[in-house]
């Protein structure tokens, strides 16, 4: 079974890309979507992030836009975040190759944003990095997230630079044309793998 990593900064186009492996029969491990889990009420996060973030914690779920405000400009504050989250998506990740391998799949996406910081790319036999131009990506980001540009750069700024995921990737999807442009350029890496 092949595993496949994809990641890119923020607003890249993560979520157009793992739609197109899912269409493809492809099962994605989405990651944001692990921790979204964790830091909703009763999850797996919840008590660790309220005592490593006291206030970050309402109605018994994590208050994403008050711990956003916590950390995004203290770098030592993410470290603890990274250390309490990364754990637990990682035994994610892992019960959830181990199921696709049980299943019979050939191939399996890894969804993980900070594929390379977190290491989870030793695990992937491919690594797939979306790109688009940084005016692209704030422009997305803002709009969807309906955050300051200050607030976006700060973000895209604790990440690793898109040059450098596009250096250490595989293979480099374009996301900054067209969406039929992405799709196309997906389609034709999923056939690669598939055979």
């Amino acid at each position: 079974m092949k595993i496949i990593g994809l990641t890119g900064g923020i607003g890249m186009g993560k979520s157009t890309a793992a739609a197109a492996f899912r269409r493809a029969g492809i099962p994605v491990f989405d990651a944001d979507l692990a921790v979204h889990r964790m830091q909703a009420r009763g999850g797996r996060a919840v008590k660790a992030i309220a005592a490593a973030f006291p206030g970050s914690v309402k109605d018994g779920a994590v208050d994403r836009a008050a711990l956003r405000a916590m950390v995004i400009e203290d770098r030592a504050a993410f470290r603890r975040l990274e250390q309490i989250l990364h754990p637990m998506v990682e035994q994610e990740e892992h019960d959830f190759v181990g199921r696709a391998r049980r299943a019979g799949k050939r191939a399996v996406v890894l969804d993980v944003p900070l594929l390379f910081e977190a290491g989870f790319d030793k695990r992937c036999d491919i690594v797939v990095v979306v790109s688009a131009p940084l005016a692209v990506q704030v422009h997305r980001v803002s709009l969807r997230r309906r955050m300051s540009r200050a607030d976006v750069l700060a973000i895209i700024a604790r990440q690793m630079p898109d040059r450098e995921k596009r250096r250490r990737a595989d293979v480099v999807i374009p996301t900054g044309l067209s969406r039929a442009h992405t799709l196309r350029a997906l389609r034709r890496f999923i056939r690669s793998v598939l055979g």
